[in-house]
């Protein structure tokens, strides 16, 4: 009798457990890809977490189909990325990728202005079209289908530079690891040799004042889905005229006219973002260590080790927030001037000081913003533009209020004859910031800074 009882309960277990498999649970037949003309379909089945043959949870179907759909999209390689299933029967579904490629291969004219960003140009350099490059740009982003990149740069105007590098596809079979090589030489006449209250000084001449030659190697391994290492050697030949060497001595140090070293970086990458385009959920976290020279015959030996930590979040009713932390240090406390970098550089800046560069061996920075979005559309061009590539025109709008805090660390103040390092600076304002083709986001922000600057700044990226 306790024999039969104890078969029966095990019937029944087993009974309930295919009714659940049945009524809850799916099972990916397949996973079509559509689309992908150029691109390899190893290159998008290595962004999905979901594999031909798992089980998954009818209730959890639609968020783990997006989860893929989003990182695929961060490949960059898409214009737009669908991710649904088909039902094959009441227990089998084929999980179909949609994608349209990108124009991979393009050639086109180059102009931009020289200066750290449009409001330095703007403002402090009479909007001088002098102070500009322009030139030639090459690219094919997926030259193989396997998300490897060749590109060539000629400009020529106010600093005349040639670039080319190229990214291999990736090296092993788990796809895991990339290998590029490059080179960049650069002339400068008219350039920066020092700073003084926190502005640029420049030198005008129609000579060379200044030679650059990088040849650089980087090794790139992704390990999942969001993590990402980084390792860089280069080799850096720089000279300089002997009279900027007289009007800044401190440029290499020493009254010295040539600098060359051999430099190692490592970084890491943690992203855990919605949307590298515009991150409006998630995480992302970082680390870099530079060291530059690596024997007793290089003319520089210094240490550079920076962190960030940055997280998204989406509050009620269209309503977002994000904070940034950054901090930076470096070694030893006298460094040449052409390495010593602190706030103004790239987007490491106080909103409301973008005319300002102040230099410093250390330094940190909180970024904070609070979004509204108003809108969100794709609009159909094809009765206008026949290139699928362009043919939809993604269009997005956000308000925005924003708070910045920062600090520079400068242990050699007198120098540059700072006014701003060594000090808290303050910065706050409002803003609007769209987002649109190719990852291009387009800034305009009233900012007022802790002295009393009111001004309005436009700044227009391309985010990666």
């Amino acid at each position: 009798m306790t024999k039969r009882l104890f078969f029966y309960c095990l019937l029944l277990l087993q009974i309930i457990h295919y009714q659940s498999f049945a009524d809850d649970s799916l099972v990916v037949r397949q996973i079509k890809i559509v689309g992908n003309l150029r691109t390899k379909e190893k290159i998008i089945l290595r962004d999905m977490a979901v594999k031909e043959g798992d089980i998954l949870q009818k209730a959890k179907l639609t968020d783990v189909l997006e989860a893929d759909r989003k990182k695929i999209f961060n490949t960059n390689l898409f214009v737009t990325v669908k991710v649904i299933s088909e039902e094959v029967d009441n227990h089998q579904i084929d999980v179909i990728v949609e994608v349209k490629e990108r124009l991979y291969f393009v050639v086109l004219p180059v102009f931009y202005l020289a200066d750290r960003n449009f409001n330095e140009w703007w403002y402090e350099r009479g909007h001088d079209l002098k102070r500009t490059i322009y030139g030639i740009y090459g690219r094919h982003s997926n030259l193989t289908g396997n998300n490897d990149q060749l590109k060539i740069r000629a400009e020529a105007g106010f600093i005349p530079n040639f670039e080319i590098a190229y990214s291999t596809p990736y090296l092993d079979k788990t796809l895991q690891t990339t290998f590029s090589v490059g080179a960049f030489y650069g002339i400068n006449k008219t350039m920066v040799y020092r700073t003084s209250q926190d502005k640029f000084k420049f030198i005008e001449s129609e000579k060379r004042q200044r030679e650059r030659l990088n040849l650089y190697i980087i090794l790139a391994r992704r390990t999942g889905f969001f993590q990402n290492q980084y390792l860089q050697i280069t080799y850096t030949n720089t000279q300089i005229a002997d009279t900027i060497a007289r009007l800044n001595p401190n440029y290499f140090l020493d009254g010295r006219i040539q600098q060359k070293y051999l430099l190692i970086s490592y970084s890491y990458v943690f992203d855990r973002r919605d949307n590298r385009q515009y991150a409006l959920k998630g995480y992302r976290l970082s680390f870099d260590a530079i060291k530059y020279g690596l024997s007793a015959r290089d003319d520089i030996n210094q240490l550079s080790l920076s962190g960030t930590v940055s997280q998204y979040f989406p509050l009620r009713q269209n309503f977002y927030y994000n904070y940034s932390l950054r901090a930076k240090a470096s070694f030893p406390e006298k460094q040449p001037f052409l390495q010593t970098q602190g706030l103004g550089y790239r987007n490491d800046l106080v909103r409301g000081y973008e005319l300002y560069v102040i230099d410093g061996q250390s330094y940190g920075l909180l970024k904070t913003n609070l979004k509204y979005r108003m809108f969100d559309k794709i609009f159909d061009l094809s009765h206008f533009l026949k290139v699928k590539q362009f043919n939809v025109l993604p269009v997005a709008a956000y308000i925005n209020a924003f708070f910045d805090v920062g600090y520079v660390k400068n242990n050699f103040p007198e120098l540059n004859n700072t006014k701003f390092a060594n000090k808290w600076l303050v910065g706050g304002g409002v803003g609007l910031d769209l987002v649109t083709w190719y990852n291009v986001v387009g800034r305009l922000n009233y900012s007022i800074n802790g002295v009393g600057e009111k001004r309005l700044f436009f700044n227009i990226s391309r985010e990666f």
